[in-house]
């Protein structure tokens, strides 16, 4: 419907769009220095890290909800709608899934060890090594995935106001590592309240304004159906297919699961609610959350096909790849509106600022408690430390950022990173919650073998990828006037005389060159939803066997167990002699079971 504009508003922000920008980054501030300066003026670790464990569960249900919806999502999300169609829209139904495992087999237990940090539950249960190699690989996975979140934002900014990638980079960090580092988790937690309803507004004007142009979403859903968007019938088993209802609802659950059942990000936020029943609603007030914000990105993808699938700006070099595709949509049908860039350039940083201060807060209590040597802090030192840790992520967060242009879609690197490490580590913790017969040598095996696995996949994919184009778009309702057109900034810009885009594109254009392929390059084709359940199962399959052949585990402390298997095994343990030992009778300063550690008492009444 939309032809290509004229010329190209970048760079064009208004009073008003850097005024609603402006307070936006403000008021995140101005929460941090308030809980920089009440309660108990982040004095303590346990305030620091969480909260007390006196907040409430629908603001950590929405904090949780923004640490993993990032600017990753918001720009993402619509470009894989507006290039593969609505398929991905199906990934949903793994949040359902997801909600229900982490809330009943895997929080009840954390939770009522009163952890601090998640990866402690390893020591406890395998050994030392097993918990360094959870922290290690948790504090890889989130600098890594906390560089392209930082990246994603840098991406958008530099489309609408022409502000260099760097600066943008250097302004979410600096943002995020100043509110973090004074107010601590109450501070994350509150900022993320603020960015998700910013992120929800975002959104919402991007589709009610193509709404609008197109005289109803009715309208929009029909040009994308009778573009061949509309997809939902991709049921086949081939685990090469990209999305398929399979590989999107079982591969989603576990690599979610990862996430949400496992993750010292997510675990953290339950730990800060004064109940396992409240820690429970978290997940709960999370899940209809996910669904919603899915949807609204996934719509924002139709409104952008809608606009442009008959001139298509990735073809016309106007951009130079998809994750641009909705800072483009704002800088031409919403950049004439004052404010709502700004708001726009807002809920984009809100997806970064909501992820990065959440990484930051749960590195740095990671690397205090399962990294730095126990030699015991004060209080008042430990606190000073975890506040410089903060810091110095973040900081080292924002130089990594600029190397995150290089790894390709925004969505796909954050999918692959959450299954490559992310699956390993679900293995290894699902070990040993469900199996009581692993120990640690068969822990510390199936990890590292888990490890190889993903990474050898991963690497494979990246040197021999498996060409995936996208639906049709065309250029058909291109047309340049006789004047120079600026095309959007990008490294790959270029200036056209009035051109048909069609023949320079079709006289440019150089056939594809035949790439040969190792004989396990079917291997490398599998999707990447399915890293996380190719690395759990390795764990588990390579654990339990090496378990098994050194002896298995016969002392084995039902609080360490999930409750469904305590539920199942009681009978068995009885029967067979196994030594069940509680945490509470073991020597505080047996350093080869982890318990040297101070455990925190929790509210035990409420729990369900």
């Amino acid at each position: 419907m939309a032809n290509m504009p004229e010329s190209t508003p970048s760079g064009v922000f208004s009073v008003v769009d850097y005024a609603v920008f402006s307070a936006i980054l403000l008021v995140s501030a101005v929460i941090g220095l308030y809980h920089a300066c009440t309660g108990g003026h982040q004095r303590t670790t346990q305030e620091i890290f969480v909260g007390d464990r006196q907040m409430k569960f629908l603001p950590v249900g929405f904090s949780l909800l923004a640490s993993w919806m990032s600017a990753v999502t918001l720009l993402g999300t619509p470009s894989e709608c507006y290039s593969h169609g609505t398929m991905f829209w199906l990934i949903s139904g793994s949040y359902i899934f997801v909600t229900l495992i982490a809330a009943h087999l895997y929080i009840p237990v954390f939770y009522r060890l009163g952890l601090t940090s998640v990866y402690e539950y390893l020591q406890l249960r395998f050994s030392h090594a097993a918990k360094l190699i959870g922290a290690l690989a948790f504090i890889f996975h989130m600098i890594v995935y906390m560089s392209v979140v930082l990246y994603a934002p840098a991406l958008a900014i530099n489309a609408v106001t022409g502000f260099s990638i760097w600066k943008s980079i250097l302004t979410v960090g600096l943002v995020c590592i100043f509110y973090t580092t004074l107010g601590g988790i109450k501070a994350v937690v509150w900022t993320d309240v603020f960015q998700t309803l910013v992120m929800f507004a975002g959104l919402l004007a991007v589709i009610i304004q193509g709404s609008i142009v197109f005289g109803g979403f009715q309208n929009i859903w029909q040009i994308n159906q009778e573009g061949g968007r509309i997809v939902f019938n991709e049921f086949g088993f081939d685990p090469t297919i990209r999305h398929s209802l399979w590989s999107l609802v079982i591969g989603g659950t576990f690599t979610f699961l990862g996430n949400y059942g496992c993750n010292q990000l997510s675990v953290q936020r339950y730990l800060s609610c004064p109940s396992e029943r409240d820690a429970k609603r978290v997940l709960y007030v999370n899940c209809p959350l996910l669904f919603i914000i899915l949807s609204l990105t996934m719509m924002c993808g139709l409104v952008m096909y809608a606009m442009y699938g008959k001139c298509d700006p990735i073809l016309a070099e106007y951009i130079g790849r998809a994750d641009q595709l909705l800072p483009y949509y704002v800088v031409n049908e919403l950049g004439f509106f004052s404010g709502l860039a700004g708001l726009f350039i807002g809920c984009i940083f809100s997806g970064s600022l909501s992820t990065v201060s959440s990484g930051m807060n749960s590195l740095a209590a990671v690397t205090l408690e399962d990294v730095l040597p126990k030699k015991r802090f004060s209080e008042k030192t430990a606190a000073l430390v975890s506040k410089f840790l903060a810091c110095t992520y973040g900081l080292l967060c924002v130089g990594l950022a600029y190397l995150a242009g290089y790894m390709g879609p925004v969505l796909e690197v954050a999918l692959k990173l959450m299954g490559i490490i992310g699956g390993p580590l679900l293995g290894l913790f699902t070990l040993g919650l469900f199996f009581p017969c692993a120990n640690n040598k068969g822990a510390l095996v199936g990890v590292f073998t888990s490890f190889a696995i993903s990474t050898w996949i991963a690497i494979g994919a990246f040197l021999y990828p498996t060409p995936r184009p996208g639906l049709l778009t065309t250029l058909d309702d291109c047309v340049l006037s006789n004047v120079t057109y600026t095309a959007f900034p990008d490294d790959n810009s270029t200036y056209m005389e009035g051109t048909s885009l069609s023949s320079l594109l079709s006289s440019t254009a150089e056939a594809p060159k035949a790439t040969t392929h190792p004989v396990l390059a079917s291997l490398y084709s599998v999707s990447y939803l399915w890293y996380s359940v190719i690395s759990m199962l390795a764990v588990l399959i390579v654990g339990l066997i090496t378990s098994l052949i050194t002896g298995g585990n016969k002392d084995v402390d039902p609080s360490l167990l999930s409750p469904v298997v305590n539920c199942l095994c009681s009978c068995s343990f009885r029967r067979s002699g196994h030594k069940l030992q509680r945490l509470e009778d073991l020597d505080m300063m047996d350093v080869d079971t982890g318990s040297y550690w101070k455990r925190t008492p929790v509210n035990m009444d409420t729990h369900l």
